[in-house]
């Protein structure tokens, strides 16, 4: 008879513990979209980039990647001549990773602007958003030389200060860092050890990506002069835009080396004639970056 007793008991505790770890698993993939991470693949020339065709939630927050690994909706390659059309390239910024709505994004927030001026020669405004995150010029580079501007009339490069050192395109974290997931994980489970408890990773083979040496700057340079000439080719405007760090605005301000590369590319846009807008100045006199500069200390 207390056999039968401990049989049941032990019965009620796993059904229980069961239904538990279901209902956990059940949460953290309905309200915070663990278990369906955006996933990437590799590169030879761009080094990773989101997988095509992906759609998930993150944290209530939409993603969707169309079939040329944009974060935008599907699109025709060659779009009707009633379509106005511009091709958004970055990193992060104007990828807005998980913590960004796909709503919310620079991109849609552009093209929502565009269609709210009523832009009468134009029956459609799309804004494409090609971007992945740690991004800098190079891989933007490739990845125009491998897919073309999709005919769009203009061009549009966002870089950030950090770009200007940003190093050789490489596939070495894609399937190695948890940021950059090749495959779903089993259960939403395995993906927050993975993510929040676990220790991530060391991939040495990246020491040597992070140390390049050399004139960094002038090859990113080098870089956004390229894209300027493919667009071109093109036919399309070109615009660089430039976003600076947290940091840079108020004080303590730009670092000394930092000053000195937008500097040569201010200089650089100057020669090759691009028209180029930089945010820092903007941003510094603003009413609320003394806010910002508190909220958000580096």
């Amino acid at each position: 008879m207390r056999h039968l007793q401990v049989k049941e008991i032990l019965v009620i505790i796993l059904t229980l513990t069961l239904g538990l770890f279901v209902a956990i698993e059940i949460g953290m993939r309905s309200l915070f979209g663990f278990g369906n991470p955006l996933t990437y693949i590799t590169d030879e020339q761009i080094g990773y980039l989101l997988a095509p065709n992906q759609r998930t939630c993150r944290y209530g927050n939409r993603i969707e990647i169309n079939q040329y690994s944009m974060r935008s909706e599907a699109i025709e390659q060659t779009p009707s001549s009633s379509t106005l059309r511009v091709l958004l390239l970055g990193d992060s910024i104007v990828n807005g990773g998980w913590w960004t709505d796909q709503d919310n994004t620079i991109s849609s927030l552009i093209q929502d602007s565009l269609r709210a001026t009523n832009l009468s020669n134009y029956q459609k405004i799309q804004v494409l958003n090609a971007s992945a995150n740690s991004w800098g010029p190079r891989n933007e580079l490739a990845y125009l030389e491998k897919f073309g501007s999709f005919n769009a009339q203009v061009v549009v490069l966002l870089i950030n200060t950090d770009d200007l050192f940003a190093t050789a395109p490489t596939s070495l974290p894609v399937g190695r860092d948890r940021n950059y997931p090749d495959r779903k994980p089993p259960l939403a489970l395995v993906e927050v050890l993975r993510n929040y408890i676990f220790k991530p990773l060391l991939i040495p083979e990246l020491e040597a990506i992070h140390k390049e040496g050399g004139d960094r700057v002038g090859r990113n340079l080098e870089a956004i002069g390229k894209i300027q000439g493919l667009t071109r080719q093109s036919n399309s405007q070109f615009l660089l835009v430039m976003t600076p760090l947290l940091r840079e605005i108020g004080s303590p301000g730009s670092r000394d080396y930092e000053i000195k590369a937008r500097q040569r590319l201010s200089e650089f846009t100057k020669t090759q004639q691009i028209a180029y807008i930089d945010f820092l100045p903007k941003f510094n006199t603003t009413k609320t970056q003394n806010f910002i500069s508190r909220s958000h200390p580096s």
